[in-house]
């Protein structure tokens, strides 16, 4: 008996150790949803799997001559899909930002737990509550500190005449410590104005405030917009 609870806590940690790799992937990307989120939606799953792998932990037998046929898998699939729609009102995207990711697999994790401690399974729901709460609490600081790509559409317009080339536009950016992807163009021929847009990628997000500034004195310029995005 003790040696299956050893398999039970290495079962829930390898889950939270690979969720913790595809997050910091993710995160090292600047993407929404990274290294808590995915740790949390895999730790959820995988507690939901030892339910059933487990059950003679949780399951009392029935008598000798009782019909009786239990199907808690099946509870579990309609209270996760109720939970996905609390979840998904956890989640906010406000412009380019998106927001709650966390929050909503926390919600998740957390009606895991639920279903865990009402078929009274208390090892696994016991040492599941206290991974998610490193989760949120310790995997915090180590995400503060993880080095992240910053994304930001760009759009920046000149009068026809005196507008510069993609080469010299090219190594405005990459002088600021950015790289470009998919340069789009536009000529607006009633106003006489060349577009230039085009999205940018860099690790120090301090680089934006310094493309800005740079932009703002080229009299050349007439607008500009340099909007930071996750995706």
């Amino acid at each position: 008996m003790a040696n299956e609870y050893y398999e039970i806590a290495l079962r829930m940690i390898a889950a939270l150790f690979a969720g913790g790799l595809i997050g910091l992937e993710r995160s090292h990307r600047g993407r929404p949803a990274g290294f808590r989120t995915h740790v949390l939606v895999c730790l959820a799953s995988s507690l939901l799997m030892l339910v059933t792998v487990y059950e003679p932990h949780w399951m009392v037998r029935a008598s000798v001559g009782t019909n009786m046929v239990l199907d808690p898998t099946r509870m579990a699939q309609g209270i996760m899909t109720g939970i996905g729609f609390l979840g998904a009102g956890a989640i906010i995207k406000e412009g380019f930002t998106v927001r709650g990711l966390t929050t909503a697999a926390s919600i998740w994790t957390t009606a895991a737990l639920g279903i865990l401690i009402g078929i009274g399974f208390w090892y696994a729901a016991t040492v599941g509550t206290v991974l998610a709460l490193g989760t949120l609490s310790l995997f915090r600081w180590v995400e503060a500190r993880l080095p992240t790509e910053t994304y930001a559409n760009f759009m920046v317009r000149f009068k026809r005449g005196s507008a510069i080339s993609e080469a010299e536009l090219r190594t405005l950016v990459a002088q600021h410590g950015f790289s470009l992807y998919q340069m789009s163009y536009r000529l607006h021929g009633e106003v006489e104005l060349l577009e230039y847009r085009t999205v940018l990628r860099t690790m120090q997000s301090a680089n934006l405030a310094k493309l800005a500034a740079t932009l703002g004195r080229d009299p050349n310029v007439l607008e500009y917009r340099i909007a930071p995005t996750t995706e």
